[in-house]
């Protein structure tokens, strides 16, 4: 197997908005994400890819995650892997690039009730900073943050 990490590239977008779909509806199973492609598409266009550097992970060619960083203020909005690499280091893989992108420190907002995702990144670094409510779902979310560092790992 050859792992990978690219730009995004335009021609991705229906791979990443497919990939975000699995990713959220394996966290969520019980909330209809087909229903909510549309909303992701719109917010992926305009939000996310004119301003974030987004970066894909490929195993022998197939996009198996991507991350959205946005280098001028270190906000990291999305970090989506394909459920079928879970557990296989895509996620790691990804963040490190991540935190080689905007190594001043990063934040991000990750759904309190997402044990897993949180997990994930304590184990990278990141630490809870406070609390706040996501302004599309109502959801509440944890604000956490890696301060930056020589080490990506750190």
């Amino acid at each position: 197997m050859s792992r990978t990490l690219r730009p995004y590239r335009a021609e991705d977008e229906q791979a990443a908005i497919d990939l975000w779909q699995r990713a959220w509806q394996a966290a969520y199973p019980q909330i209809a994400f087909a229903k909510r492609v549309e909303w992701w598409r719109a917010r992926w266009r305009s939000d996310l890819v004119p301003v974030a550097t987004i970066v894909v992970a490929e195993d022998d060619g197939a996009m198996t995650g991507f991350v959205t960083i946005d280098r001028a203020t270190g906000y990291l909005d999305q970090l989506a892997v394909s459920p079928d690499c879970w557990h296989r280091g895509v996620a790691r893989l990804l963040l490190d690039e991540a935190k080689r992108l905007a190594p001043a420190g990063i934040t991000l907002q990750v759904n309190q009730d997402n044990g897993r995702a949180i997990r994930i990144y304590e184990q990278a670094g990141f630490r809870i900073a406070g609390a706040d409510v996501n302004p599309h779902s109502g959801a509440p979310v944890f604000v956490m943050r890696w301060s930056g560092g020589a080490d990506p790992r750190a």
